[in-house]
């Protein structure tokens, strides 16, 4: 997807060193005495806290190395299941590899394989009597509400806005079954602006949740829903959503059954009245009533058309790819910290590279990966296990991730937390003043525990601003439900997410490496690092004890 955002000489001795992490929540970190040879070298970095020594082994330069690989043209835009993704997951497995992670997966070495069906769309097509209209330039419709549809109907039955409710129906008693329905995007307003539904100039949930239109005329018999919106006109008019929704989809094979719905496909006001001539002029009429008087009218126009939708279905493997370093007295408890590696591809010559989503996470994870191998190797490895996972997916619906929690190699009741980094090596708009932030979302959704320990590290080591604009589920952007850590935390395991805010090259082209501000990479990799550091050290795990329904 998506978006996110630091010691010293240890003559003075460990317990010094340590002090600041005492006492967070109740939580403690203890270690024990440093063996000879083991201790870090001094640096020259102010600092307070043996973690932040290992945190300073992330920077710029190497996260620049590693994206130059991740994000060229050589990875053909990481697309899940295509020869560059799997690319891809070879250099970031000879990563973990070469630091001496240990492979989880057992033949499969670091690599946890899965199946998709990919759907794509053939010949797409509605035609009147005289004209055939073309499938995204005319109209549209998103693959999970269509499944392969031939019909010669004999006219359709317009349906107002296609409300069935206490207030308003546009259904009555109509018998609407095996009928091709023209609907209207929306819902019935007054002159002074307000709803007639909500009585408010707020929406009711009928506009709100686009899929209840849907399933009523799918629960009713309908056997196609053409939706007229005036917003099609726009949408068709990027080349970003046309590529988009143009592109095949895929879902894990275990998951597939086909779209639920009635076949529905998205009309610009253009087509509508293209198609239908003057019976559009009478259905806008039709509307402008409605919403005047609040009389629905619904009518069967015997106005000929016909509707195809072919669509291809292909089967692809793809990976997450996944290391581990071993925990000590903590051994049976694990975190995950995780990031997506795929992308959107290429399409012709265009390469989408994503270096900031989400190359920019993955990069950073196999930098805190390498951080905490050199702590580790240096006598001060966590106590709790710490699995680092890219997955692939992300781009098709998060389903990489939501394979690992369908079938997880450690068992999700002993997975503590996960830590999801996606896109950060970009500053949005409202931080263009002051770079050195990071949006967090999750982190008190799940556990006031986890909470605390982020803010215990905000308040340490402020060279990271935490933000939190978009913490709450309510967030019309969603995007606590947009990335990986999702399909754990619907599982119960408390999560932060890390994030950056959009810009303007969100899944463009021009999401090229040399937008990323390295600098910024480096110290929000190294904040992530310090709260992982401290949760895989607590005395207690961050205890599950608040109702995410309440954020």
């Amino acid at each position: 997807m998506m978006s996110q955002p630091i010691l010293t000489s240890f003559a003075s001795g460990l317990l010094m060193t340590l002090a600041c992490f005492s006492n967070v929540s109740g939580q403690s970190v203890s270690f024990s005495a440093a063996r000879p040879g083991n201790s870090p070298a001094s640096t020259d970095q102010p600092a307070d806290t043996l973690s932040n020594h290992f945190a300073q082994t992330i920077t710029a330069e190497d996260l620049e190395r590693h994206l130059q690989v991740i994000a060229s043209d050589e990875m053909e835009g990481r697309e899940t299941g295509m020869e560059g993704q799997r690319k891809a997951a070879t250099y970031i497995e000879g990563h973990f590899q070469n630091l001496g992670l240990k492979p989880l997966t057992g033949n499969s070495g670091y690599r946890q394989s899965f199946e998709l069906k990919q759907e794509g769309w053939d010949e797409v097509y509605i035609q009147s009597a005289d004209k055939r209209f073309v499938f995204l330039e005319d109209f549209y419709g998103w693959p999970s509400t269509n499944n392969s549809f031939y019909t010669e109907a004999d006219g359709f039955l317009f349906l107002g806005y296609g409300i069935d409710d206490s207030l308003y129906s546009d259904y009555g008693d109509l018998d609407v079954t095996d009928k091709v329905l023209v609907i209207m995007a929306g819902e019935p307003v007054k002159e002074d602006g307000t709803y007639w539904l909500s009585g408010t100039t707020l929406r009711s949930q009928w506009t709100l949740d686009w899929r209840k239109k849907i399933e009523l005329a799918t629960v009713k018999g309908a056997s196609a829903i053409l939706i007229v919106s005036k917003m099609a006109s726009d949408q068709l008019g990027q080349k970003s959503f046309v590529n988009y929704i143009g592109n095949p989809t895929m879902e894990l094979s275990e998951n597939r059954e086909g779209s639920p719905y009635s076949n529905t496909l998205y009309l610009t006001v253009e087509t509508a009245e293209s198609l239908f001539g003057k019976k559009a002029g009478t259905m806008a009429k039709n509307i402008e009533k409605i919403n005047k008087k609040f009389s629905p009218l619904s009518k069967f126009y015997p106005f000929p058309l016909t509707i195809k939708v072919e669509k291809s279905l292909n089967t692809l493997k793809s990976d997450n790819v996944l290391g581990m370093i071993s925990g000590s007295d903590r051994s049976d408890e694990y975190i995950f910290v995780t990031a997506h590696y795929d992308h959107l591809g290429r399409k012709g010559e265009d390469i989408y590279n994503g270096a900031d989503d989400d190359g920019s996470g993955t990069v950073s994870v196999l930098e805190i990966a390498e951080a905490m191998q050199k702590a580790k190797d240096a006598g001060f490895g966590p106590r709790r296990n710490v699995v680092f996972m890219t997955v692939s997916g992300e781009e098709k619906g998060l389903l990489g991730s939501e394979y690992y929690t369908n079938h997880p190699i450690v068992p999700l009741e002993q997975t503590v937390t996960n830590l999801n980094i996606d896109m950060v090596g970009r500053v949005d708009e409202a931080h263009k003043e002051d770079p050195f932030y990071v949006y967090t979302i999750g982190s008190d959704f799940l556990s006031t525990d986890l909470h605390d320990m982020q803010e215990k590290i905000s308040l340490n080591f402020p060279s990271v601003k935490v933000d939190y604009l978009y913490n709450n589920t309510t967030d019309p952007n969603r995007y606590y439900y947009r990335s990986d850590h999702y399909n754990f935390a619907k599982n119960g395991v408390p999560v932060i997410f890390y994030f950056n805010g959009s810009h303007e090259d969100y899944h463009k082209t021009t999401d090229t490496i040399e937008k990323i501000r390295f600098d910024v990479m480096q110290e929000r990799g190294r904040f992530v690092f310090n709260t992982l550091w401290l949760v895989a050290n607590a005395d207690k795990r961050p205890e599950v004890n608040v109702d995410p329904n309440t954020k």
